[in-house]
């Protein structure tokens, strides 16, 4: 019996499964093994009217259909164009050698055509990995397939178009052709923001060392902007970033990837009503979520205390390990999640603690219960906390336009030029450990002694001390210095925000 081979998407990977029907001449029923879930089985209905509507022949004796390996659950319509191939090759209606050597996937509908599924790149990318040379996909979700390379790649619009290029009576065209991608292109920059001179240059280290950053400030005090303008001055993509970015993108079926490899890094604005699954994944089947799909990017999480603390206490682990893991009973998937995490909060509840025209109404209790919704572990994994005042309106209508993006981020990459060089490619100053931190960012006596000082006044913790001290080494990379010395470690100092801890 010879089997066709599909896919199944465990976390963001995809593994083969081998489809195979066995046609008996009994009464008439259809049935598919293998651990399918409800849109598997519903597939039944949909690819008995796709074989009759396309003018082929459904048998009409028990079929019988297989997805191996029969422990590994299998979701979605993925499955609906392979299902009705291996009908047709159980009832001789195509040969076994035309599907040597292929992966296919695809959705039916009642009339036959072929419909759009999640997951191509990552078929792609199983398919290269087997040595397998022809894939078979929507039309729609060609260039998604042609992004991985070294593939045949064949857009199916209908399932009679499909088994016409097997039979060799109308062959199909491959797609060679993959569209240039687009360049990086951002609605929000640094030249809109008016004022907000520390602002600005702390998301400046930011970027340059993949710091976190959180932003405190009265409302409309511009930190959404500055949040959202920070994407504009990262790096662009690499094609490796690219692939990954795109692949977690394909899982969710994002209309993006219709359009190949996406180029811009994500940027996940969750509201703060959102669970702790949907901030880091899970589920009864696993999908990732919003640090994830943030892989590469930024996640900006405004109204900071507004978020439960259960789902932000949920963050702490792929802040620090990059990636997140979610344990069921039947195995774990692994999601990759190295984001760049911006906060927004206001200094208290009504908004306006030292708002220099406007009164707090807030008692020191209420503004200790509100600071207090972030715990202090969490806060500890903010290297940069920056106060955000308002602005004159005066002097917003008398300020001429800021530097661009463009001018920072020429800075942001020589500054990362310089860590490549120094840690490794795609390795950033946040993330040195300690040995790297006592290799590469030990300061000069005056800054060892000035860090000393801080760390006795502020009952810093150890954690502190370290990010301190890799805020320093990007503030040392952005002047281009090799050594680390007691500016680099005052400027880092004065991005603590310590009395976000200390407040009344």
């Amino acid at each position: 019996m010879f089997s066709i081979t599909s896919s199944a998407l465990l976390g963001i990977h995809a593994i083969p499964v081998h489809v195979e029907a066995y046609v008996a001449f009994n009464m008439p029923s259809f049935c598919i093994v293998g651990l399918p879930d409800a849109t598997v089985k519903e597939a039944r209905d949909r690819i008995r009217a796709a074989i009759k509507q396309s003018g082929l022949t459904f048998p009409r004796g028990r079929v019988t259909v297989n997805l191996a390996p029969a422990d590994v659950k299998k979701q979605g319509p993925t499955y609906d164009l392979p299902i009705a191939l291996a009908i047709l090759l159980a009832t001789g209606q195509i040969h076994p050698h035309m599907i040597q050597d292929c992966v296919i996937i695809g959705e039916l509908g009642l009339q036959g055509d072929v419909r759009p599924v999640a997951g191509v790149l990552n078929t792609a990318i199983m398919a290269k990995k087997l040595g397998k040379t022809h894939l078979f996909v929507p039309k729609e979700n060609v260039q998604e397939a042609l992004a991985v390379g070294d593939l045949v790649v064949y857009g199916v619009s209908s399932l009679t178009s499909l088994v016409d290029h097997l039979l060799n009576t109308k062959p199909l065209d491959p797609t060679t052709q993959l569209d240039k991608p687009s360049t990086s292109t951002y609605t929000s920059d640094f030249r809109f923001i008016k004022g907000q001179q520390l602002a600005k240059r702390g998301l400046e280290i930011a970027a340059a060392g993949g710091h976190n950053v959180l932003l405190n400030g009265p409302p409309g005090t511009g930190k959404t902007l500055l949040a959202r303008s920070l994407p504009s001055i990262l790096p662009d993509l690499s094609f490796e970033e690219s692939i990954e970015v795109t692949s977690i993108a394909s899982v969710t079926g994002d209309p993006q990837t219709k359009q190949g490899l996406i180029t811009t890094r994500p940027f996940r604005t969750p509201h703060h009503s959102a669970s702790a699954v949907s901030l880091v994944g899970g589920g009864a089947w696993p999908k990732p979520g919003e640090v994830s799909y943030a892989h590469r990017g930024v996640l900006f999480l405004d109204e900071l205390p507004e978020f439960s603390r259960h789902a932000l206490e949920h963050l702490r682990q792929p802040l620090e390990d990059g990636f997140v893991n979610i344990s069921r009973a039947n195995g774990s998937v692994h999601f990759p999640a190295r984001f760049l995490l911006v906060a927004s909060m206001n200094p208290c509840p009504c908004g306006y603690l030292g708002h220099p025209g406007r009164a707090c109404r807030c008692s020191p209790s209420q503004i200790r219960r509100y600071i207090g919704r972030i715990s202090g572990p969490l806060m500890d994994r903010f290297d940069l906390r920056i106060h955000v005042p308002p602005v004159e309106h005066r002097e917003l209508s008398r300020m001429q336009p800021g530097e661009d993006s463009a001018s920072v981020s020429a800075r942001v990459l020589r500054a990362r030029d310089i860590q490549y060089g120094r840690l490794g490619s795609g390795q950033v100053n946040a993330r040195m450990d300690a040995s790297a931190i006592e290799m590469h960012a030990k300061p000069d006596e005056d800054g060892t002694r000035l860090i000393d000082r801080a760390m006795k006044h502020f009952s810093l913790s150890a954690r502190s001390y370290h990010r301190i001290l890799k805020v320093a080494r990007t503030i040392a990379d952005l002047a281009a210095s090799d050594e680390v010395n007691a500016t680099h470690v005052a400027e880092a100092l004065q991005y603590r925000g310590e009395d976000l801890l200390n407040m009344p």
